[in-house]
């Protein structure tokens, strides 16, 4: 079964060779990204391997079809950039990655919350230029703060978990509350409810034509005047302009992203050479306040080892006739 990987990275090679390999898979690695322009590079593979940000519209699809391809094996759990339609009107098989480690992104996430409130990524670069004064540095204790945790699937949980270990005050917002969340003392509120109570909110939510630009201008104007918003989970879920003014306004107090909607074109390339084109982009890094990471939260060992031992046994699980993880249309 003959398996182009896209998008793949050093890092996406080593851990699918790696992992032990079901008979009949044959892997080869494609660093480009899946556009319509790269498509017939999978012409004669029965099976794409395609990541967050490749495309995977109606033409992209057909034209993956017409080449041969039978079988969409995603490395991720969102399948928001697949046109489920147009793949089952095809023929395509589609499946994903359901979980992965939830507690990468989960500890990603109180990574930028702890580097935000102590002004570590400031800090760091004072000291390298000699300068040790703390004038702009102070912070806040964690302990006792509310966080408001948006999506208690997995990560959201694991997230919260983590947050009831510093002695946070836990609230939540799910249309499917999680009785493990409930367990560590957490109370479901609407999510403006939830937005005006929480000093720290995180996202954890899939994208969806319900939660795209959950967070706008409405939602921003619901929350504390000062508070943190961390989003490791969809960059759609936010409107990023609206994030702009809340931060010129002085509404929204620190800002962590480790996601962005127009990231396809920018994220997991070294574009340090070139000048940024993102001119919302670029405003949003001119913020002290502001910490963008590239999508990296999903980037630990544990968590690249179980997307190529899911993704492999996606694929051969599919070719035996007895498919699972499947995304229906």
């Amino acid at each position: 079964m003959r398996t182009i990987v896209f998008s793949s990275q050093n890092y996406d090679r080593d851990s699918f060779l790696g992992t032990a390999c079901p008979a009949g898979i044959e892997l080869h690695f494609q660093p480009a990204r899946l556009s319509l322009d790269t498509a017939a590079l999978a012409d004669g593979h029965a099976v794409v391997c395609a990541f967050i940000n490749d495309d995977l519209s109606a033409p992209v699809l057909e034209r993956l079809a017409a080449g041969g391809t039978r079988l969409i094996a995603l490395r991720s759990a969102g399948y928001n950039h697949v046109d489920l339609v147009a793949a089952k009107r095809l023929g395509l098989g589609v499946v994903r990655v359901p979980a992965y480690s939830p507690h990468a992104v989960a500890e990603h996430a109180v990574a930028l919350i702890l580097a935000l409130n102590r002004r570590l990524h400031r800090a760091y670069n004072r000291t390298r230029e000699g300068d040790f004064s703390l004038h702009g540095l102070t912070g806040f204790d964690l302990v006792g703060k509310t966080v408001g945790i948006v999506g208690t699937g997995q990560i959201g949980a694991t997230f919260a978990k983590i947050m009831h270990g510093f002695g946070c005050q836990l609230l939540a917002y799910d249309p499917y509350p999680n009785p493990d969340v409930v367990a560590l003392g957490a109370r479901y509120l609407s999510l403006p409810e939830l937005l005006a109570q929480s000093r720290i909110i995180s996202l954890h939510c899939p994208l969806n034509e319900h939660s795209k630009h959950l967070i706008n201008r409405d939602s921003l104007a619901h929350m504390q005047p000062g508070a943190m918003l961390i989003n490791t989970g969809r960059g759609g879920l936010v409107d990023t302009p609206a994030l702009i003014d809340a931060l010129k306004e002085g509404q929204l107090g620190y800002l962590g992203l480790d996601v962005y909607e127009e990231e396809a074109q920018l994220f997991f390339e070294d574009r340090s050479d070139l000048p940024l084109q993102d001119d919302v982009l670029a405003r949003l890094l001119t913020f002290p306040n502001v910490i963008i990471t590239a999508h990296q939260a999903f980037l630990t060992h544990e968590a690249l080892g179980a997307i190529a031992a899911t993704t492999l046994h996606n694929i051969a699980t599919w070719a035996a006739g007895a498919p699972q993880n499947q995304v229906e249309g």
